[in-house]
């Protein structure tokens, strides 16, 4: 049957697509480019000093940008004053953003746990981005508008769940396959196969870095692939749909894989201007104040840009008042900057909130 964007493309092709695919020059020239910048992202992140503090600040960023794919929009600022505040009286759109980073972190520890990636663990990261208590869907989906549908994915019923334990085994397949190609693989079979009622790209974005990890070509699952994706979003859908109505892989490879390059690149920026910015706060304080000197206590200023005084009594680093008397003094420094939110103390790391800011 000839596919047509109104009826449920229960003729998905399985999974993997014939080699021939992958023979293409440019396919091997780019691979070589993408797999460079990622090694070279993955041999810096050892160089901050806790690297876990990438994940609440290059992964909150990561969860903007992917929201926003989706149009779900909110402040750089707004999101990092939620994440440290006690979240009360979030807006919406925020309050998604976080949820994505929630199953981003959550996804990353559990994987580690799993001998292979199974439905369940696949559904937990949908509900966790949506807030939704909901399996694969039951319901067919038009993708579009009233008046234009631009897609339709398969079925629900035995046609997706053949569809999702298709790409689950692909996945666990040891084949012969790089991994950033598997990678762009299995994005477009995902978004193809559409298997949530809504979600669908945040969670397909989610797996996307968590499969690198797992594959062992980074360590943490900090790779800022929205960022490329959001710059041409038009693009992604053009190849995405290409793909589908043509069966053309070459443009939807090299988009993900040049996705994968720039991000490389773009994150190890970020890196390196972290690293400095540690460095140079660590001396001010060893030099200027160095009665409240501790590398705990500069870690938990830059394991997010807003940091209060709970943080430092749930770290051990000080008691209540003293943690007060640390954080005013950074402030006398210039280094931290005091703002209420609401009947909270945050403390801005004005730097660092502008590295992780910059576009």
């Amino acid at each position: 049957m000839a596919y047509s964007k109104d009826k449920p493309y229960n003729d998905l092709p399985l999974l993997p697509p014939d080699n021939s695919v992958f023979e293409r020059v440019s396919i091997y020239k780019k691979l070589a480019q993408a797999r460079a910048a990622l090694a070279e992202l993955k041999g810096r992140l050892p160089i901050i000093p806790n690297p876990y503090m990438l994940i609440n600040t290059l992964v909150l960023q990561e969860a903007k940008d992917s929201s926003e794919i989706e149009n779900i929009f909110t402040t750089a600022d707004e999101l990092y004053r939620a994440f440290t505040s006690n979240r009360k009286n979030i807006d919406p759109a925020t309050k998604e953003v976080i949820s994505y980073r929630d199953a981003l972190w959550e996804a990353f520890k559990k994987q580690k746990e799993l001998s292979s990636w199974n439905l369940e663990w696949i559904v937990e990261i949908f509900r966790t981005v949506t807030e939704r208590d909901e399996s694969l869907r039951s319901m067919q989906l038009y993708i579009g508008n009233t008046y234009n549908t631009v897609y339709t994915p398969p079925e629900p019923g035995d046609i997706l769940t053949e569809k999702i334990d298709n790409w689950l085994d692909f996945e666990d397949t040891l084949d012969k396959i790089d991994p950033l190609l598997k990678m762009a693989l299995l994005h477009y079979q995902f978004e193809a196969i559409h298997p949530f009622s809504d979600g669908n790209g945040r969670t397909g974005r989610i797996l996307n870095v968590i499969y690198l990890t797992s594959q062992s070509l980074l360590e943490l699952p900090v790779l800022y692939i929205s960022k490329h994706i959001l710059e041409y979003k038009t693009e992604y859908y053009r190849l995405l749909t290409e793909v589908t109505e043509t069966g053309e892989w070459e443009g939807w490879i090299l988009f993900m894989l040049e996705a994968v390059y720039q991000t490389s690149i773009f994150t190890l920026g970020k890196v390196n201007a972290i690293y400095d910015l540690f460095n140079r706060i660590t001396n001010i304080v060893k030099e200027q104040a160095e009665e409240i000197y501790s590398r705990e206590f500069i870690e938990i200023i830059f394991s997010e840009p807003y940091s209060k005084v709970k943080m430092l009594v749930d770290n051990k680093i000080a008691s209540r008042n003293t943690a007060s008397k640390y954080l005013n003094r950074l402030s006398d420094l210039g280094i931290l900057e005091p703002i209420q939110v609401g009947n909270e103390n945050l403390f801005l790391n004005k730097d660092l909130y502008e590295i992780l800011a910059q576009s």
